[in-house]
């Protein structure tokens, strides 16, 4: 792993700020650069041209019929350095030509035109700007040549390139010791929240992070974090509860189970009796395999290595089903289960997983429901998704207790649940169940008395998880 990928943020921010900002102060140095040696060049010409006008004026004819320099009286071409003027005949014959030009070569005479003809010379060390076009004098024509020198051009030039070649490196350095500054200010913040979340540990979970701003980066960072404790703390807390009820709820069978093996071991007993030990210690064996099968059962939902497979259910014949094999519960309790399917609801789901959720609600109202009561199940279609709706006239359900009814263990009436043998794990199976299908149970209160569970489940197929589940348990179905 190279230095630079676990350099902190601050420092490849700011590298990557220095390298962006130095391409872009040389591609801005460049093109000034070029700006101002072509605004140069277009003045030298400009200048070029104004010379060669002038030129112009100092050519006349003589009395014999010769072309002559006539020059300037306040102005001798001669004594400039800086500046030439040079005439030939048509023919190639000099006419006239300045000192300062004098070392230039001569020009093209056959390729001068009417059209300017600008040119850089090079000669001797020193660089010249040419103008060079023919000119009509006294009716003859000529060709006039004027030149200046660059040198004074390409000092200027020079001293703006130093300035900003040396200038360019300060430039950015300064921009990078102010982008260090500006990235270490603008991440301290995370620095702090980093601080702040290392001290919230498992026994301090109920602590969150402070946000100064909302809206900014940050301040959204830190309420994802506070989110993430929230969730952290209501996992923990339900860990707590399953583990403390888990243990309750096998410590109770192993208590008795080690009770009625030391009251046997006391003293000697019939065969009929120690039979009948044996057999209350068996039934406290089953509601132990029950509980731990329970367990596996919804520890393999929550893997999500439980296989589903779906197929076409009739709701309403699957609802009768599990009425037929409940009614014995039902008759000991002189209640009544009406089922109304009058139309046909089919969905696509695991059979014996939702016959399983089903069993369970409707298990659960026979037990809260009063003896002699009715328990109606209903099932119809609204919209996209098929609904089956048991309601109870029991006692209901208390508006604190609605969040936590499907969780496991959880018991409105504790002593109650125990001593009709159940777990607390019917109703947590029955959403396991259900939302394996794709679908969705809650439950609610009825105006004139009693529950109404709810159960919502799309009429497409759900998406299905694809991992082994032990053939035995689908064979034996669930606990």
């Amino acid at each position: 792993m190279s230095r630079w990928s676990t350099a902190s943020i601050r420092v490849r921010l700011t590298g990557w700020y220095t390298v962006v900002l130095f391409l872009m102060m040389v591609v801005y140095a460049t093109a000034t650069f070029l700006a101002v040696r072509h605004e140069f060049l277009e003045q030298l010409d400009a200048q070029l041209c104004d010379d060669f006008e002038t030129a112009e004026g100092f050519l006349a004819p003589a009395a014999d019929g010769r072309i002559v320099w006539s020059g300037d009286r306040h102005h001798d071409p001669d004594n400039d350095e800086e500046r030439g003027n040079d005439v030939w005949s048509a023919s190639g014959e000099p006419i006239y030509r300045s000192n300062a030009s004098a070392a230039l070569p001569p020009a093209a005479i056959a390729a001068a035109t009417a059209t300017p003809r600008y040119e850089s010379v090079v000669t001797n060390g020193r660089r010249w700007r040419t103008l060079t076009r023919t000119s009509l004098v006294g009716g003859r024509a000529v060709v006039l040549r004027v030149s200046r020198s660059e040198d004074r051009v390409r000092a200027q030039l020079w001293e703006i390139l130093v300035v900003l070649v040396l200038g360019l490196p300060l430039v950015v350095a300064l921009a990078s010791l102010g982008g260090y500054t500006l990235a270490r200010r603008a991440l301290t913040p995370i620095d702090h929240l980093g601080a702040a979340a290392r001290r919230i540990t498992a026994e301090r979970l109920h602590e969150r992070l402070s946000v100064p701003n909302q809206h900014d980066e940050i301040g959204r960072l830190a309420g994802v974090i506070n989110e993430t404790f929230a969730r952290l703390e209501s996992s923990f807390d339900q860990l707590r509860r399953f583990t403390a009820d888990a243990s309750h709820e096998l410590r109770t069978p192993l208590a008795v189970i080690r009770g009625i093996g030391e009251m046997g071991l006391k003293e000697t007993r019939t065969p009929a009796e120690y039979k009948e030990s044996l057999g209350s210690m068996l039934e406290e064996v089953d509601r132990l395999t029950t509980l731990v099968d329970t367990l596996l059962r919804l520890s393999h939902g929550d893997a999500g290595t439980v296989r589903l497979s779906p197929e076409s259910v009739d709701l309403g014949q699957l609802a009768r089903d599990v009425v037929s094999s409940l009614g014995i519960l039902a008759e000991e309790r002189h209640q009544r289960v009406r089922v109304d399917a009058a139309e046909t609801v089919s969905i696509t789901a695991d059979r014996l997983v939702l016959r399983e959720a089903i069993t369970n609600v409707v298990d659960n109202a026979i037990k809260y429901g009063p003896r002699g009561s009715a328990i109606d199940i209903r099932v119809y279609a609204e919209g996209d998704r098929a609904i089956v709706a048991v309601a109870d006239e029991g006692p209901g359900i208390a508006g604190e207790h609605r969040e936590r009814i499907f969780d496991r263990f959880f018991r409105v009436d504790e002593a109650r649940s125990r001593d009709g043998g159940g777990t607390g794990l019917g109703l947590a199976i029955a959403r396991w169940a259900i939302e394996a299908n794709g679908g969705q149970i809650s439950v609610e209160n009825r105006p004139s008395g009693g529950s109404c569970f709810r159960i919502a489940l799309p009429v497409r197929s759900p998406a299905v998880t694809e991992h082994h589940e032990d053939s035995t348990q689908r064979k034996g179905g669930y606990v």
